[in-house]
């Protein structure tokens, strides 16, 4: 009975929305299931997952939990019909999760954990790993406590503020919970007194610590500098903690850039991570390591694979590692098969899995009978899961959450052309056209500026910039694969620091012009659109396209570069994309040559910015400023601006406002 009660639910949430409407719409877009939190239990032979829905109506959110067989059977409810979310694999098999206010479980809810982040147990002890938020600096209550309901802040040094929010004196810190007799848990502050975060802020997670298999000792993540140095520094380290001796040790001291990511092989005799070179660029190469726990040597897989590597995950022999890497346009899966020299040297012989057209972009782990579990999307669809055999790439699709949804909607058709550049190189640019296509109409066109700016352009599914959204409103999408773009070698990806405004923006040119050219695209027609370096493509765009566009929208994106630098917080990232600050002698080119804001005299094109006030990113002042340059100018223009929003829009109804307004601002201007 709960079964079908469960699943009564999931069609309501999904489907409620959707009617006869042939193609996709905001809302029917955020109606979408959304997979999320899966992991491996029942000894590998089944996934867990989380489903989150939206109801437009209320613009409320629901969450629910289900199990499925990595053999793709035995699909049913983990909560038992009832919305939950969280869910974790306890040591004992079972999983624990947050529903109607309370923690519950499949078997056992140990006791003492209520206050618990970022749950990880330890199969072998039943230890636990978590993350807590701890008061460790002073506020301007604590100086003034008379005046304790102030709401001013106090800083002396950098990183004051991050993404969204202001440094409030506290950190997250990892506690390591020892497992009693009566099921408590013994928590210690493994961190106390440290004015660093781990999980690191914003964004981290549970990634960013792990226990060894025997369970004596961890694995963490942490930049463990301040003020100035931390906003400068991309110089993440890997720490280790031992149980027994209560010792930290730092295990990549040395190693420069990011590291990420630690994983100790299945046999505990090795660990793997992800590592960047060098110190303050966010967009270096990223390598997987492995190291030998006895010898304690490292070892670079990818010294002979020009890559990135993106998650990755031990196989169950402890003789390969799977990872995904953007390649050509997509995010496929890739093999290391392990090589151990005579002298104890570690190599690998690297093999692409997956050659279908569609991203792979996180692996969620691999099952009992050796196949990798991982997410999989396409323009045309959301993440679901899916088994792949590594030996063949053979897939099968595991979930199938929003199935009846697609069954009501037509598909856009996506294609992979090669554009010539203005330099002579083959840039890879998808296209996608709106359902039932027509080669012999003529079509509106957008140009989508990817942002990052080194981000993969691939078959990822955004519930804002979504492809299939706007090919069902009518207009052919152009996404070049430009430089910066990861998936054709570090030196392509590399190629757009320090020259944002020069061959990337010719990059985009040259697939306008392509496009132009072919019949079912009307020259007259045609908008350029994006978001952070995509929406500093707009600007720089607006003021040099000559005439091949009809409209803009910009979001979040960087206008005066000086301004931008003296109010941003990673400064790692604008010390070297842009080369330094603007005060040098002579200014980086990024402050004169390549600064919107030098081509507003240039502007005579209709131009939407958008904005969100909480973006500390790209402070929301620079889209101001844009906008009031627009307005003075007597070119057409509008502001949507969020006061709840960071550099994404991530509220329900907010997003909606957005694409309404996108499209009613494509259907004025083009």
């Amino acid at each position: 009975m709960m079964k079908k009660v469960f699943y009564i639910l999931i069609t309501v949430c999904l489907t409620w929305s959707v009617q006869a409407q042939g193609v996709m719409t905001p809302e029917i877009l955020w109606s979408l299931g959304r997979v999320s939190g899966a992991f491996l239990y029942d000894q590998g032979k089944s996934v867990c997952y989380n489903v989150t829905t939206y109801d437009v109506s209320t613009g409320k959110r629901a969450n629910f939990i289900a199990s499925i067989g990595t053999d793709g059977k035995n699909n049913k409810s983990v909560s038992q019909g009832r919305p939950a979310d969280g869910p974790i694999l306890l040591p004992d098999g079972g999983i624990m999760y947050q529903s109607e206010g309370a923690l519950k479980s499949t078997t056992v809810v140990p006791a003492g954990l209520e206050k618990a982040e970022n749950l990880v147990f330890n199969a072998a002890t039943g230890n636990a790993i978590w993350s807590q938020s701890v008061k460790v600096d002073q506020t301007a209550a604590d100086l003034y406590p008379e005046y304790s309901s102030t709401s001013a802040r106090i800083y002396d040094d950098l990183m004051y503020r991050h993404w969204t929010q202001w440094s409030d004196g506290t950190y997250n810190h990892v506690f390591i919970g020892i497992r009693q007799p009566n099921g408590s848990y013994k928590a210690t502050d493994i961190m106390a007194g440290e004015q660093y975060d781990c999980p690191t802020k914003p964004f981290g997670g549970s990634e960013d610590f792990t226990w060894h298999p025997g369970g004596q000792m961890m694995a963490y993540v942490c930049v463990k500098k301040k003020g100035k140095d931390y906003a400068t520094s991309t110089n993440s380290d890997i720490y280790f903690y031992d149980l027994k001796t209560g010792k930290t040790t730092n295990f990549t001291i040395g190693m420069m850039g990011y590291d990420k990511s630690p994983t100790f092989s299945p046999d505990g005799n090795k660990i793997a991570w992800t590592s960047m070179p060098r110190d303050g660029y966010e967009a270096d190469k990223n390598s997987i390591w492995v190291a030998d726990l006895k010898s304690g040597k490292k070892y670079n897989l990818f010294q002979n694979w020009d890559g990135n590597a993106g998650s990755f995950a031990w196989s169950n022999d402890n003789k390969k590692i799977y990872f995904s890497a953007p390649s050509n346009g997509l995010v496929s899966l890739f093999e290391a098969t392990l090589i151990t020299g005579k002298d104890g040297s570690i190599s690998a012989q690297i093999r692409q899995i997956t050659t279908d057209e569609h991203d792979y972009s996180s692996i969620i782990g691999i099952a009992a009978n050796g196949n990798i579990i991982s997410t999989r999307t396409d323009y045309n669809h959301a993440v679901e899961l899916y088994s792949v055999n590594p030996s063949n790439g053979e897939v099968m699709q595991l979930t199938h959450v929003n199935d009846e949804i697609y069954k009501t909607i037509k598909m856009s058709k996506v294609e992979k052309k090669i554009v010539k550049t203005s330099d002579g190189k083959d840039m890879t640019t998808w296209v996608i056209f709106p359902p039932d296509f027509d080669p012999t109409k003529k079509y509106p066109a957008l140009l989508y500026c990817q942002g990052g700016p080194q981000s993969a352009l691939s078959q990822f599914y955004s519930f804002r910039w979504n492809m299939q959204l706007m090919a069902a409103n009518g207009y052919i999408v152009i996404a070049p694969n430009s430089r910066g773009m990861p998936g054709y070698g570090q030196a392509w990806n590399e190629a757009i620091s320090g020259d944002w405004g020069g061959q990337p923006i010719r990059d985009y040119l040259s697939a306008t012009d392509a496009m132009a050219a072919e019949p079912y695209v009307d020259k007259n027609r045609m908008g350029a659109v994006g978001a952070s370096y995509g929406g500093y493509s707009i600007y720089m765009l607006a003021g040099k396209h000559q005439k091949r566009f009809k409209t803009f929208i910009a979001h979040c994106g960087l206008f005066n570069m000086e301004s931008w630098y003296g109010s941003t917080e990673e400064l790692w990232f604008a010390n070297f994309d842009l080369k330094g600050p603007y005060w040098q002698n002579p200014q980086p080119k990024s402050y004169t040559e390549f600064n919107p804001i030098n081509y507003v005299s240039q502007w005579d094109t209709p131009i939407m910015i958008i904005e969100g006030e909480k973006d500390f990113r790209v402070p929301y002042t620079q889209g101001l400023e844009a906008f009031q340059a627009a307005q003075l100018r007597g070119i057409k223009s509008r502001l949507l601006i969020y006061p709840d929003e960071g550099h994404w829009v991530t509220k329900p109804y907010n997003s909606l406002v957005w694409h309404h307004e996108f499209f009613r601002w494509l259907r004025e201007t083009l």
